[in-house]
């Protein structure tokens, strides 16, 4: 028998539990700020999630510096990250989402740079020759119709890296130019984990103004349209920090 999944939500406490249900026994883990990336291994585990790793003295000494309790405000959030952030160099800044549903989508249009470089390809011949001698030189792979045939035959090389291109995120479309010249333009499909609600989106850099990362932050709010449960904040090397979502 599959595995089964639910959410517990807990009134007026900060503790949201995922738990996996397996003939085994269950998988369960408490997601708590930075924690939220251990809520999804255990999610997706039929075992006992692993213990919790131990934390540098820098990432101890600035985590006492966060209000856990506190739910800050977008431009608070940032501006917090980026200071305790210690890295020696520029950090990526994550939002790390619990939504309502595993399964959930959207698409977002940042108004600024993420700091990422998106490289996407639309299917030809030639670059289904390429997949089959195992070449992958890209992230997001866009297909006409016609070529959905023989892109099949690739689905088990394709499938497991998320690459199969697909009409629900619009990857599949008779316009593969247009839709390509999007997604170059910052415009980002979003999706959960597979056994998960969660989403893990990459909003900018440490480095970048405060302005432009909050600016981009409200956009995957907005995108979201009242789907988040629960949002934090974090740099590659920093704590996490709990956002309010109005």
């Amino acid at each position: 028998m599959g595995s089964k999944q639910k959410i517990d939500t807990i009134e007026n406490t900060d503790e949201i539990k995922v738990v996996t249900t397996t003939n085994e026994g269950s998988a369960i883990a408490e997601a708590d700020g930075a924690d939220l990336d251990v809520a999804s291994e255990a999610a997706q585990a039929s075992v006992k999630p692993k213990k919790a790793r131990e934390r540098s003295d820098k990432y101890t000494a600035v985590r006492s510096q966060v209000d856990k309790t506190k739910l800050y405000d977008s431009f608070a959030a940032i501006e917090l990250v980026k200071k305790l952030s210690y890295s020696s160099f520029a950090g990526t800044v994550t939002a790390d989402v619990m939504v309502r549903e595993a399964g959930d989508s959207a698409e977002v249009t940042f108004p600024h740079t993420t700091g990422k470089t998106l490289r996407v390809a639309i299917v030809t011949d030639e670059l289904l020759t390429q997949i089959a001698a195992g070449v992958i030189d890209f992230d997001v792979l866009i297909t006409e119709p016609s070529f959905m045939p023989k892109l099949a035959r690739h689905a088990k090389t394709l499938g497991p890296k998320g690459l199969m291109p697909n009409p629900k995120n619009g990857t599949i479309t008779p316009n593969p130019e247009l839709k390509k010249k999007e997604l170059e333009g910052g415009k980002t499909s979003l999706k959960t984990e597979k056994k998960a609600p969660l989403m893990h989106v990459v909003i900018g850099k440490t480095a970048m103004e405060t302005q432009d990362l909050v600016e981009n932050l409200n956009a995957l709010i907005a995108a979201l349209k009242g789907k988040v449960l629960k949002l934090n904040v974090s740099a590659t090397m920093s704590p996490s920090v709990k956002v309010m979502v109005a």
